[in-house]
């Protein structure tokens, strides 16, 4: 069993003593880190920080500890949060057609790689209904028409409050959320697409980038924010395609980048290791 441990995620403006108020203030009661790992983007003068640190021999609570703690993040102005390790992460999944992004996932869940609970499946198309019930995950089909699609929404979001969803991934989910939908949950959306953007814009892009020859393909995974497929992005990845490559070929490859693209920033998102800034990401290893 993994041992229980807790996570200081914390950015501010860059000063001298940051990282000796911190680790003092943990040391001064009785608590061991683990690790540390520290960002410092010179251009914002933003100093970005992940501590991990064994809270067992703590000498206060740890809400005792929060709040002794944000007399320092007073000083230093501070944006944080502290997390658990033993507190699993709710994730709702939302798939249409494609499903090789939900089954990755459901298979990595279900071998231990992802530590975190799925309450619940929602698709726009009945296709993954055997693949969740296969893994034991409750299914809702939630059709959406051009007519229709503020309720199909309202739908989506009673049944995410319903099981207390604490983050969604859009496993190849192809509709498009309202801002309302998305401000509910910042920074807690995260997207999987085609690493052809700016170009190729639109419908079949792999058939737009097969007939311009192109010599590299990707994938990216980001945080969804308001502004279409422009959030702050966790993780991204590249394979290399010839002449030789059909569209089939470069579809094929794509899916399974979109696949690895799309677990890793699942990941790290439960591990808390994404701190944002901006519109950027540090994601600490």
């Amino acid at each position: 069993m993994t041992k229980k441990s807790a996570v200081l995620l914390l950015s501010c403006p860059d000063r001298k003593g940051i990282v000796a108020a911190i680790s003092g203030f943990i040391a001064q009661h009785s608590g061991n880190i683990l690790h540390a790992d520290e960002h410092n983007d010179r251009d914002s003068n933003t100093f970005l920080m992940r501590v991990e640190f064994d809270p067992a021999a703590l000498d206060l609570p740890l809400s005792e500890f929060t709040w002794q703690f944000g007399k320092v993040a007073e000083q230093f102005a501070m944006q944080w949060r502290l997390a658990l390790s033993d507190v699993r992460l709710r994730m709702a999944i939302l798939v249409s057609k494609y499903d090789h992004c939900l089954v990755d996932l459901l298979y990595r869940h279900k071998s231990g790689e992802l530590a975190c609970d799925i309450p619940c499946i929602i698709s726009n198309h009945s296709e993954s209904q055997r693949i969740a019930e296969f893994y034991q995950v409750p299914f809702f089909l939630v059709p959406i028409e051009k007519d229709s699609k503020h309720a199909a929404e309202r739908q989506i979001l009673t049944l995410i409050e319903r099981y207390a969803v604490d983050f969604i991934v859009l496993a190849r989910y192809m509709q498009i959320l309202s801002t309302d939908f998305v401000n509910k949950y910042p920074n807690r959306i995260i997207n999987i697409h085609h690493s052809f953007l700016p170009a190729f814009v639109g419908s079949r892009p792999y058939h737009q980038a097969f007939e311009r020859g192109v010599k590299l393909i990707g994938a990216t995974s980001h945080y969804v924010t308001e502004v279409l497929d422009d959030g702050p992005i966790i993780e991204q990845d590249v394979a290399r395609v010839s002449h030789r490559d059909s569209v089939e070929d470069l579809i094929q490859k794509g899916r399974d980048l979109e696949k690895v693209v799309l677990s890793r920033a699942v990941r790290w998102h439960i591990e808390n290791r994404v701190l944002l800034y901006g519109n950027k990401t540090v994601v600490f290893e």
